[in-house]
């Protein structure tokens, strides 16, 4: 049904295939659109947001440790460190 296109991505201007198997995993999503960059492009651009973004440091409520976090705490939720949070979330 779905068939590899070539795509020319908008950022870098270089060619790259849009799989069909990337076509199928977009349609399952009901994504509409074609991708607009390459796998590096959107790569560049995902780590620019993230790097551009503000952290706000807390104390682990399981822990104690130092904890970074991209959102300003309050008192009514506990915050955890990375390795805390895994936790919790498996429980």
């Amino acid at each position: 049904m779905y068939e590899d296109k070539t795509l020319v991505c908008k950022e870098c201007g270089k060619e790259f295939v849009f799989t069909a198997g990337e076509q199928e995993f977009y349609a399952e999503r009901g994504f509409q659109n074609e991708p607009q960059r390459c796998k590096e492009c959107r790569a560049a651009r995902k780590a620019s947001a993230r790097s551009n973004r503000e952290m706000f440091t807390a104390t682990c409520a399981r822990c104690g440790q130092e904890a970074k976090v991209p959102f300003q705490p309050n008192d009514d939720r506990p915050v955890y460190c990375s390795e805390c949070y895994a936790i919790v979330k498996e429980q």
